[in-house]
């Protein structure tokens, strides 16, 4: 990632371990437990932000006590956006003051100060979702680059961006990847994913196993019986067959899962499983 940070294909997505911004969540020990534990499996990629937080439960910190010391490979990802915190995800668009040059220094202060860090190794630009019109890409990112010249930021990356916003993103500073929604269901951004492993810049999922509506189909529960897999390693291992710069997140609060989306890396799927999947 980035040219220069060397991280596992199967890393591991923090915002489970909150409940952010809805659902249920491991207790904290449990939560401790999953994160050292991904780093004893061999995960060194870990996706997380400052704004996922909940009821005082707030995944970097989580990070910070359950790994800091932390490994000298491990590569912590983090993102800002329209959100300085996570409570402001119900606030109305125009509320939402991120994506200013104060919010975009605050959120990445918030970071550094939560993780325990002097530098953060990638830090991703998550455009907004409703109110993307309002802002362009252009100006949050002039900022972050400035940031990176101050040395807060090792690397810069982009969060549910377009086609056109990613090509743009390249005119303006180094990208290190590219985080969308991407899975086995949802391939809108096929020709993105083709397009930064042209340029050599990581993919890396979000919702890789479909996120607040797991994948369903009957086509995976063959592929998945023949392997003697679960659904969610066969889509896994998907997006690991579908290109090689696809780097995985997969987050969960649980160590079986945990254990599972590891082993998933190991599953290799046929041509017929890939012809049966589509």
């Amino acid at each position: 990632m980035g040219g220069d940070l060397g991280v596992a294909r199967i890393g591991y997505g923090a915002m489970k371990l909150t409940g952010w911004p809805r659902g249920e969540r491991p207790g904290r020990e449990t939560a401790l437990a999953v994160l050292r534990r991904a780093v004893e499996l061999g995960v060194n990629h870990i996706d997380t932000s400052h704004y996922y937080s909940r009821d005082g439960v707030a995944a970097n910190e989580l990070i910070r006590e359950a790994l800091s010391p932390y490994p000298d490979d491990l590569v912590i990802v983090t993102k800002v956006g329209a959100l300085v915190e996570g409570s402001d995800l119900a606030r109305p668009a125009e509320e939402k003051t991120g994506l200013t040059p104060d919010g975009l220094r605050r959120g990445v202060e918030a970071n550094l100060r939560s993780l325990g860090v002097d530098r953060l190794d990638v830090v991703n630009l998550r455009m907004g979702d409703l109110d993307r019109d309002q802002t362009p890409l252009s100006g949050p990112l002039e900022t972050l680059l400035a940031l990176r010249e101050e040395g807060l930021i090792r690397h810069l990356g982009v969060s549910n961006v377009t086609a056109a916003e990613f090509e743009q993103a390249r005119t303006i500073a180094p990208i290190a990847c590219v985080q969308n929604l991407y899975n086995l269901a949802r391939r809108d951004d096929d020709p993105l994913v083709d397009a930064c492993a042209r340029a050599g810049i990581a993919y890396v999922p979000f919702f890789p196993v479909g996120g607040f509506q797991p994948l369903t189909a009957a086509r995976l529960d063959a592929v998945a019986a023949r392997h003697g897999a679960t659904v969610p390693q066969v889509a896994l291992a998907w997006l690991l067959a579908r290109s090689p710069n696809i780097l995985l997140i997969p987050g969960t609060g649980s160590l079986a899962h945990l254990e599972e989306n590891v082993a998933a890396g190991s599953l290799k799927l046929s041509a017929e499983d890939l012809a049966d999947l589509g």
